[in-house]
């Protein structure tokens, strides 16, 4: 017999006796492991095989003397698995569907841009006229209702209405690439 003879046969042994031990254990270990994953029967087979593969890295535990069957030790090690894997799954962030993304709101890229726009909208209400620049800072930049805008500038709201209408008119035209933010 030559060398390499003897690792087919050592091979085809190891084969053999790994489907005997799925044949015989399997099931009760698939039930175990799939209680132990809240049904999840994907990931109770995935540990069913990563016991086995654990059985046949370890072939020294399964022909000890000290114990009748190996179903303990199988079970034992398929338990510690399971609960490696739920530690492992809460250990890092929820996963998020393609949904939830496209729901959120757009978020600026850094400060900078930010920074930009936020310099491009000061120039451009520069450019207003006094009286458009008085009502779009007191309503929109200050948070004053109409009414409170038209008693501090001694208008009518009326009038507070249609200088911020016009002055968000002329915004726009300044700001081309704002113009949905100014809506």
């Amino acid at each position: 017999m030559t060398a390499g003879t003897t690792l087919t046969a050592r091979t085809t042994t190891a084969e053999h006796e790994l489907a005997a031990l799925q044949r015989e254990h399997g099931r009760p270990l698939f039930a175990l492991l799939l209680r132990l994953c809240d049904g999840d029967r994907q990931r109770a087979e995935d540990l069913v095989q990563e016991t086995l593969v654990r059985a046949w890295q370890h072939p020294e535990a399964l022909r000890a003397d000290t114990f009748d069957s190996v179903r303990p030790w199988l079970l034992t090690v398929g338990r510690r698995l399971a609960i490696d894997a739920r530690r492992a799954r809460q250990a890092r962030p929820a996963e998020v569907g393609d949904a939830v993304l496209e729901n959120a709101s757009p978020v600026c890229a850094d400060h900078a841009e930010r920074a930009a726009a936020a310099l491009d909208v000061r120039e451009a209400v520069k450019t207003l006229t006094p009286e458009h620049r008085e009502v779009l800072v007191l309503v929109y930049f200050q948070g004053a209702s109409v009414a409170e805008a038209a008693e501090a500038l001694g208008i009518p709201p009326g009038t507070v209405k249609s200088r911020a209408y016009y002055a968000l008119r002329a915004l726009r035209r300044v700001l081309p690439g704002y113009a949905a933010d100014l809506r």
